[in-house]
Formats: C-alpha cells, sequence, structure tokens
C-alpha cells in the first residue's frame, strides 16, 4: 500500500516518528483518553520504531509503532487514529504500512475492543485477554504468602542472567528494551539458591506507576515481586497490566485495593505468542500492554 492515503478532504502521509515534535504525539493520545506524558512517548521512540500520519500543514493523525526483537519477532503498539479519521480507514492504512517494514516477522499486540475486528480482519488470531489493574494503592497493604527465597537489588552484573529468564518467559530475546526500562525503574529479583528466579521493574508513567516487567514461576513468587512495590507507593496511583484474572496474585492486586480498569486482548500474526508452562518462568505483568 502507498505511503500515503486520500481520506475525503485531505491527503496524509507516513512520517518517520521520531521526527515529529512530541507535543503533538501527546495531543493525539489525549483525543483518544490515552494517559500517556511526552516523556513516555519520548521513552517508546527510544525503545521502537514508528510512523505517523500527518497532512500537509504537519497535522497528526495517527501512529503506529513497531519493537523489534531480532529479526523474527516484533510487537505492536500506539496504533492510534485521531477521532476525526477513525471511520475512515487510517487504522488499516498504518497497519499495511507497519507490514512492510517489519518484513516477515511473526508480530504480537494487544487490542482494544475497538480495533479488534480491525485485526481479526487483518489476519491476527485472539489468543488472550489482558486486564488493566490500577487504583490507588491501600495505605494498609494485605498480607503475602511465606517467602521462598530471598528478595534483592541487582547489580549491574545480574542484567545479563535477567535477560536471560525473561526470555525464557518471553519467548524471545528483548535485552535492548529491557536495558531501556532499566535506566529508570527499580527493579526487584528474587533469588533461591544463588540463582534468580523471578524479577520486576517500577517506572513512572502516565497518571502514576506502572510496576512491569513481573516474571515469575508461580502465584506466591509473583505476589511478593510486587508487593516489593506496592509498598512505596501507597496512597498512590499505580497500574498492573497482566493476563490474571482470578487466583492469588489477582487476589492480591484486588485486596492493594487495585481494579480492573478495562481489558485488552493479546492477538498475534504468523507464529503463536504465548505458550504457558507449568512451573516455568511466565510474564505476570506486563512492561505496558504497548510493548507487551
Amino acid at each position: 500500500m502507498g505511503r500515503s492515503v486520500r481520506l475525503k478532504s485531505f491527503e496524509l502521509v507516513a512520517r518517520d516518528i521520531r521526527e515529529v515534535d512530541v507535543k503533538l504525539l501527546h495531543a493525539l493520545s489525549l483525543a483518544v483518553g490515552w494517559p500517556h506524558r511526552p516523556k513516555d512517548w519520548d521513552f517508546l521512540r527510544r525503545a521502537g520504531q514508528g510512523i505517523v500520519a500527518v497532512d500537509g500543514i504537519g497535522r497528526v493523525f495517527g501512529s503506529a509503532m513497531w519493537f523489534p526483537h531480532g529479526r523474527k519477532f516484533a510487537t505492536i503498539g500506539l496504533v492510534l487514529t485521531s477521532p476525526r479519521t477513525q471511520a475512515q480507514g487510517t487504522g488499516r492504512w498504518l497497519m499495511e504500512q507497519v507490514f512492510e517494514r517489519c518484513g516477515n516477522r511473526n508480530l504480537t499486540l494487544n487490542s482494544t475492543d475497538a480495533a479488534y475486528h480491525l485485526y481479526l480482519s487483518l489476519g491476527f488470531m485472539k489468543e488472550a485477554v489482558v486486564y488493566l489493574w490500577q487504583g490507588e494503592v491501600a495505605s494498609s497493604l494485605p498480607a503475602v504468602p511465606v517467602l521462598d527465597g530471598e528478595l534483592m537489588s541487582p547489580s549491574a552484573e545480574d542484567l545479563k542472567e535477567i535477560a536471560a529468564l525473561d526470555e525464557r518467559a518471553f519467548g524471545t530475546s528483548r535485552q535492548k528494551l529491557l536495558a531501556l526500562l532499566s535506566e529508570g525503574a527499580s527493579i526487584c529479583t528474587l533469588s533461591r539458591g544463588g540463582e534468580i528466579v523471578g524479577y520486576s521493574m517500577k517506572r513512572e508513567f502516565g497518571r502514576g506507576h506502572v510496576i512491569g516487567p513481573i516474571v515469575a514461576s508461580n502465584d506466591c513468587d509473583a505476589i511478593h515481586l510486587t508487593a516489593v512495590h506496592l509498598k512505596e507507593l501507597t496512597g498512590r496511583f499505580a497500574r498492573v497490566d497482566t493476563r490474571e484474572q482470578t487466583g492469588l496474585f489477582a487476589d492480591y492486586l484486588q485486596q492493594s485495593r487495585l481494579g480492573i480498569s478495562e481489558t485488552v486482548t493479546t492477538m498475534s500474526k504468523g507464529k503463536r505468542f504465548l505458550n504457558r508452562k507449568e512451573n516455568e518462568p511466565w510474564v505476570y505483568g506486563l512492561a505496558g500492554h504497548a510493548v507487551s
């Protein structure tokens, strides 16, 4: 599909997202009710690649980003279209541009309800639901299970071990993304027998803080890796994006006064993305549903 698209009364062209003033990207996300701040957009532009749909005088009417992890896989996010163009095919045009640039990579994304049927028509298949738990953290947190292992702040040398654990849980290496996340995040690891078996990150995002990624092999470990950050956020706004709706981990989030604000749907095109195995590392908390 071409690098430009004509709508009812004007033409849009694709430009590299790095060439656009971040204030225009912030205005776009505000227009659709997304919480991304200018600094969140700046981080995402460092982490991935993207395009924007602009008119002849530089106004931004849409965006789409992709985050390559090697030559065979990429996640897609920040596919936004302004309310003015949502029914005029801009989203489909943006996705065609993404397909062209991603080549033969397997793809995954987390779809809003509004975009779900578009992605189905583009060949994506539903895999799971992501629950966005968020709210002001309770001033008194619930009890946690007995800790099996040791919670620690990692050293710089531990980041390679964290990346290797994350690759087992996520399915492919995302070392670049983790390195960028670690620059502004508080990180906690869980170790047993001298081996890192889980980790979590907390960073500023949107209205407050997001806790994620959270990687653990069971609910109890995931609770501890989340609780260590929630203790620092009592009375403040926090968010956890997870595929857990029920179970001990979800119960803990609810008892911490977080609630499900909305859901998105994990979808894949090409090779199936999710492959959960019992007692193996699993992504309990996403880095953010835009980057998975």
